[in-house]
This record gives C-alpha cells, sequence and structure tokens, in this order.
C-alpha cells in the first residue's frame, strides 16, 4: 500500500521508472497535506487564550480534518489502481471479435473510472477550502501562514487532480460522459482559484 509508505520509500518509487504513483496519487497526497495542517492549526486553537469562542467550532474542524486526511490517503492508491486497470484492460486477448469488443469495453470503462477518481479527490478538495477559510480566519493566527499554505496545497490538488480527470477524458468515446465531466471540471477549476484567492486575501503579515 502506497499510503503505507515513509515519505521517502514513497518519493523514491514516485520517482522510479514505474508509472504509478503519478500525478493523481501526488494530487491526492497534496491533499492529505492540506487536511494534516488545518488539524494542526485547529489543534493549536483548541484550549489557547483568546480563543474561547471557537473552540467547539475548532474541535469539529479537526475531526473533520482527520477524517478527510485519511480518505485522501487512501486515494492514493485509489489513484494508483485506477491507472493499473486500464493496464490490464489493454493486456487483455484480442484474437477473436469477441475478445476484441470485450477489451474495448474494458479499456473504456477503465478510462471512465480513472477519470472518476480524480474527480471525487478534486471535488473533496475544494470542499476542504472551506475548512481552510475558517482556520486561516478564526484560527491561531501564530499559525495563520499554515493555514495559508493548507490552502495553497489544496489548491494544487484540486487543479492535479483535474489534470488528471481531463487526460481521462481524451480517451473516453462516450460523449455524453465526457462532456458532463468536462463541464465539472471548468466549474471546478473556477471555483478553487477563487477560493484561493479570497482565503489569502486574509492572510495579513
Amino acid at each position: 500500500m502506497l499510503g503505507e509508505k515513509s515519505i521517502k520509500e514513497f518519493l523514491e518509487e514516485t520517482a522510479s521508472s514505474s508509472p504509478v504513483p503519478g500525478g493523481g496519487s501526488i494530487a491526492a497526497l497534496s491533499a492529505a497535506t492540506a487536511l494534516a495542517l488545518v488539524e494542526m492549526v485547529a489543534n493549536l486553537t483548541i484550549g489557547k487564550k483568546g480563543y474561547e469562542e471557537v473552540q467547539e467550532e475548532m474541535k469539529k474542524i479537526a475531526s473533520r480534518a482527520e477524517e478527510g486526511r485519511k480518505e485522501f490517503i487512501n486515494d492514493i492508491d485509489r489513484d494508483a489502481d485506477a491507472f493499473d486497470k486500464v493496464m490490464a484492460a489493454f493486456k487483455l486477448p484480442k484474437n477473436t471479435d469477441e475478445e476484441k469488443s470485450s477489451r474495448k469495453q474494458a479499456i473504456q470503462e477503465s478510462f471512465k473510472n480513472a477519470a472518476l477518481v480524480p474527480l471525487e479527490v478534486a471535488k473533496k478538495a475544494l470542499n476542504s477550502m472551506e475548512m481552510i477559510s475558517t482556520i486561516v480566519e478564526k484560527g491561531n493566527q501564530n499559525a495563520v501562514t499554515d493555514g495559508a499554505v493548507a490552502a495553497m496545497m489544496a489548491r494544487t490538488a484540486v487543479l492535479s487532480a483535474l489534470y488528471n480527470v481531463k487526460i481521462n477524458l481524451g480517451s473516453i468515446k462516450d460523449e455524453e460522459f465526457v462532456n458532463k465531466l468536462s463541464k465539472e471540471v471548468d466549474e471546478i477549476e473556477s471555483k478553487v482559484k477563487e477560493l484561493e484567492k479570497s482565503i489569502l486575501s486574509k492572510v495579513n503579515l
């Protein structure tokens, strides 16, 4: 499991000639690091003088961030598995017309899955921006730059995941599926850039 490797092991495997882990897994990792920072800022706010009014809110954020962080770690492997399924589909036999038809269908289904996994990562990372905005605005101001980094990492996670959606859409023949996801990609891309700009504008140094 990629998510269980040490940082050094994971980066070495990423740097190898193996195609996985690749950009999709790195997108999920970026999202996980963003939520780790959210969790940290929330925990640095809990129990601190001057932040009495946001204690319960920060506890809820810390809990949500922990849950999300664990999900994104699982997504590192989900993305790698999706790519492996595409490669497996291409290796299916194609000696008869029936085999060719079955292989073609398997390839298309695997490409759809390989697009849906990073799209889900992008959506979840986008949703995390709400928590990030809250910790930057209401959290421990001694850690405000950590919240800013969380925003940048979440933005990177979203845009990186969307690139992986786009490249897989290029191999999918189902026009309705492609058009639907392309529209979602454009909307998410626009939203995350606006949200990051809004969050960073709250960081006064």
